[in-house]
């Protein structure tokens, strides 16, 4: 027979009662030497951390990552090394927008965050349901974020503010035309595409570098809602997309994603019509195929959501040798903000925590700060270089250097096809929708913006309109029909 565990404080101590306090005879009052009261109290005050400022309500779940397909010839990655090598991943879904306490079905880019645990560390690969970004340059994130979220008067999500800001920013349109697509509202997370977004950089043993994107393409096959599905989900069960990974991961019927990469050359780089680390815009398909890599695979929720969804970290800045970062400006922001989130929310040292700790050992000089939990690398010097450790600046993982050209600039040095906000929109409306999923979308667009209001009405839906114009006429004329 199994010996019962004790009860104990968190210091170990055994105690006996853990619903009556202790008070100065039966009727109280408390007593200040309760301390088993106040560790009770003080901890559940701070039971919650805060919450992400976006991606906050999400799920996820442990798996395995395996090589399929050779492509040694882009990346001296050691987990592309062979066909056949696997690691382990954990996943994040999430909505965007919305707080801890929202919808799954809410019309927002869903979050699709992966970290791959190699034995050269950990690679976060960070990213949304969709292959483009409402904005390109990282300046503009925290203003369109505030759109986003709740009025400072009113404490209430203002579609005057979205559509205002979306409209006085023609770049978003892109990303517009698909958030009110039926592509908005995905049916739940394991029926859904994912991607880098950004552009990133592989790197071969050759030290010879190339532009990538990344695609994670659903094996579930896609799968969407329209406005009044999702809608109707929303109200019924708000964990929708959490509940449905979880069964089909408890039931046995792991979900799979394909990884594919486009790669563009430095040289087709430059000379490439638009700036191709824009995150507005897309590679064409046609001129840069993808490429398979290998299929990803989630088999285990885990055992406790805090410790490993809510503590996970992610952050583009975490790469591994052989794949690296670009010059796209959104992903150049990103590098320095999720850390920064990271150890604003969590702490210093956050990549101790087990959910975002790496496989291979950590040396380097870093030590103290709150919640060191790793016996801070023991009597190790604590400065570099000294005479006493054996740990070296490994000059094998250097890469090549980046030509950099221009001079310093913010707003001006463009080319015309780098504001060109209309084409890749249009082409979506019209050659990749549907004629249903068209008029999905423009009913979609109607509903939100008849949600407009104040003195600026007219003004700001009157400038949506006129992008619509450019993007397509008929599109155009349907939604000023609705409204």
């Amino acid at each position: 027979m199994n010996k019962k565990k004790k009860l104990t404080n968190a210091s170990g101590r055994p105690y006996h009662e853990n619903e009556d306090s202790m008070t100065a005879g039966r009727r109280g009052p408390v007593l200040l030497q309760d301390h088993y009261l106040h560790e009770k109290l003080a901890h559940f005050n701070r039971e919650r951390i805060p919450e992400r400022v976006v991606h906050a309500k999400g799920t996820g779940a442990f798996g395995t990552f395996k090589v399929t397909n050779d492509i040694t010839r882009y990346t001296r990655a050691k987990l592309f090394s062979k066909v056949g090598n696997e690691c382990r991943v954990f996943v994040r879904f999430s909505t965007v927008g919305g707080e801890k306490g929202s919808a799954d079905t809410e019309r927002d880019p869903r979050g699709f965050a992966v970290k791959f645990y190699t034995e050269d560390g950990n690679w976060d690969l960070v990213g949304n349901n969709t292959p483009v970004f409402f904005i390109k340059d990282p300046k503009k994130f925290p203003d369109f974020i505030h759109t986003q979220k709740r009025d400072p008067k009113t404490n209430l999500k203002s579609p005057t503010m979205i559509w205002d800001y979306w409209g006085l920013n023609p770049e978003s349109l892109h990303q517009v035309m698909i958030l009110f697509s039926d592509r908005g509202t995905p049916d739940g997370y394991r029926y859904m595409n994912g991607y880098g977004s950004h552009t990133f950089s592989m790197v071969n043993s050759k030290n010879e570098r190339v532009w990538v994107k990344f695609h994670f393409k659903t094996m579930q096959g896609n799968r969407t809602l329209t406005g009044p599905q999702a809608d109707e989900i929303r109200g019924k069960d708000p964990d929708y997309s959490q509940r449905d990974l979880v069964k089909a991961i408890e039931a046995g019927d792991y979900p799979k994603w394909a990884l594919k990469i486009q790669v563009m050359t430095d040289e087709q780089a430059r000379n490439f019509r638009w700036n191709p680390f824009d995150l507005t815009k897309v590679w064409p398909h046609g001129e840069y195929p993808l490429i398979d890599a290998g299929i990803m695979e989630l088999n285990e929720i885990p055992e406790n959501y805090f410790a490993d969804v809510e503590q996970s970290a992610f952050a583009p800045s975490h790469t591994v040798d052989g794949i690296g970062l670009s010059p796209d400006k959104m992903l150049q922001g990103r590098i320095f903000a999720y850390p920064d989130a990271h150890r604003y929310r969590l702490g210093a040292n956050y990549e101790q925590i087990p959910v975002n700790r790496p496989i291979n050992p950590v040396h380097n000089y870093q030590r103290d700060g709150m919640m060191r939990v790793d016996g801070n690398q023991g009597d190790n010097p604590n400065y570099f270089p000294n005479s006493f450790d054996d740990i070296e600046a490994d000059k094998a993982y250097r890469e090549p250097p980046l030509k950099l050209d221009g001079d310093v600039a913010d707003s001006f040095d463009r080319n015309e096809n780098d504001d060109d906000h209309y084409s890749q929109p249009a082409a979506l409306v019209n050659e990749v929708m549907t004629k249903q999923e068209r008029e999905n979308t423009v009913a979609n667009i109607i509903a939100s913006m008849k949600g407009i209001c104040g003195p600026k009405k007219g003004e700001i839906i009157k400038r949506q309109l006129e992008h619509f114009e450019k993007m397509d006429p008929v599109f155009a004329k349907a939604v000023a029909n609705g409204l």
